[in-house]
């Protein structure tokens, strides 16, 4: 008998796309609207949810049997599901560590731990050559990642740890380690021209990023990043998305922008 779970709902795209690299997509019966990777999954499967909100008729009527969701912020749709009698397993990652382990998690959670396990161990390796790489350069750019323009608000710790290791010194380590938005809002935008970033990265949670927009602010012009041009777009599903995308392309795409400012600057 086959005891794994068959109907899996995913609610947020980190797992819709791990579960793709595992080769069990099959399993998948709906996901979330927001889903763009991979491509795929937004043709194939049906789109049940966004991320504060669900269609708990449709997702009961696909009858899963485990619906994995992400953090405090979809309590409410969990709830929900948990009492019309879903299994739901809602993660919680915030750090690197911690999306590893529930890449692990999920893995072994269909049947997969073995295939995961070394997945996960050639991400693993390729963060470690990329911050032994970084670690010797001569000079750092200062980064202020920008993952919302009004109010700003900085990145999440996540986010922070991959740009430590893509090369990057996060102008506002100390709020990545709140893990709520509310908590990182820099409510006075001078402190972000006091810290003087090299470079800005900008993720607006699905929103177009908008140099000339963040060039246009009062008092930003003698901003290094502003005066140098270095303000740029990483998309939210590449950085945004705490699971593969984030380990793979959004570290991958700091790290070029870092290396390419080291390389003029040295």
């Amino acid at each position: 008998m086959d005891l794994l779970p068959r109907r899996i709902v995913c609610l947020t795209e980190e797992t819709t796309e791990w579960l793709y690299l595992l080769g069990q997509q099959d399993r998948i019966v709906g996901i979330s609207g927001y889903t763009v990777r991979p491509p795929e999954a937004r043709r194939d499967k049906p789109r049940v949810s966004a991320f504060l909100s669900a269609k708990i008729d449709r997702i009961l009527a696909l009858e899963p049997d485990c619906v994995f969701g992400f953090s405090d912020l979809q309590a409410d749709i969990a709830s929900a599901l948990i009492r019309a009698g879903v299994q739901v397993t809602v993660f919680n990652q915030r750090s690197v560590d911690q999306i590893f382990a529930m890449l692990f998690q999920v893995a072994a959670m269909v049947g997969q731990a073995e295939r995961g396990q070394a997945l996960l161990t050639g991400y693993r390796q390729r963060l470690d050559d990329m911050a032994a790489r970084t670690r010797v350069w001569p000079r750092r750019p200062r980064v202020y990642f920008e993952e919302w323009d009004e109010p700003a608000i900085s990145g999440i710790r996540w986010v922070s740890e991959l740009l430590a290791i893509a090369g990057g010194d996060d102008c506002f380590p100390e709020l990545a380690q709140q893990a709520m938005g509310k908590d990182r809002i820099i409510a006075d935008p001078m402190q972000i021209v006091a810290r003087a970033p090299d470079i800005v990265m900008g993720s607006w949670c699905g929103k177009k990023f908008r140099p000339d927009k963040v060039a246009a602010r009062p008092g930003w012009s003698e901003v290094p990043a502003v005066r140098e041009g270095e303000l740029h777009e990483i998309k939210s599903a590449a950085i945004l998305q705490p699971g593969p995308a984030a380990l793979i392309d959004g570290v991958e795409q700091m790290h070029r922008l870092c290396m390419q400012w080291v390389q003029r600057h040295a």
